[in-house]
């Protein structure tokens, strides 16, 4: 198993979208696992780190993780930490379309209660878009 300590993949939390954290830190795990950021013996970080991390409690991560291993889409090694199974997980183009709308709603909702138009928000993200590399993952 690879002993990597830094974070193959960057959590984050919607505070706003009703599915409680241990199921969004799931999610997240699967969605990497199924694109290719997350291989087969990446380390996870511990619970306490991704605890602090996200600003949890650090039962949320462990209740993350422990369901992660009862699906066999981790493999915890007592001592030495959690790391990717070997298990083949696909997210469809349609459940990535539902997660992908979730998340814009969510977004122009919010920009929306501060006056942003639909517009400005698309001349944005376009130049954002334009500056900004994705990150490379860590392996």
């Amino acid at each position: 198993m690879k002993n990597d300590d830094a974070s193959p993949i960057e959590f984050s939390l919607d505070m706003h979208s009703g599915v409680p954290y241990y199921k969004q830190i799931i999610l997240q795990v699967e969605i990497a696992i199924a694109d290719g950021r997350l291989k087969k013996g990446i380390k996870l970080p511990t619970v306490r780190a991704l605890a602090v991390e996200l600003s949890v409690n650090p039962n949320t991560v462990a209740r993350a993780y422990n369901e992660m291993e009862i699906r066999n889409i981790v493999v915890t090694q007592q001592g030495s930490g959690t790391f990717i199974s070997d298990k083949d997980i696909s997210i469809d183009t349609i459940e990535r379309e539902k997660i992908l709308t979730e998340i814009t709603r969510s977004y122009i909702s919010k920009a929306s209660s501060y006056g942003f138009t639909l517009e400005e928000l698309i001349t944005h993200l376009t130049e954002l878009g334009s500056e900004i590399q994705p990150k490379e993952t860590i392996i």
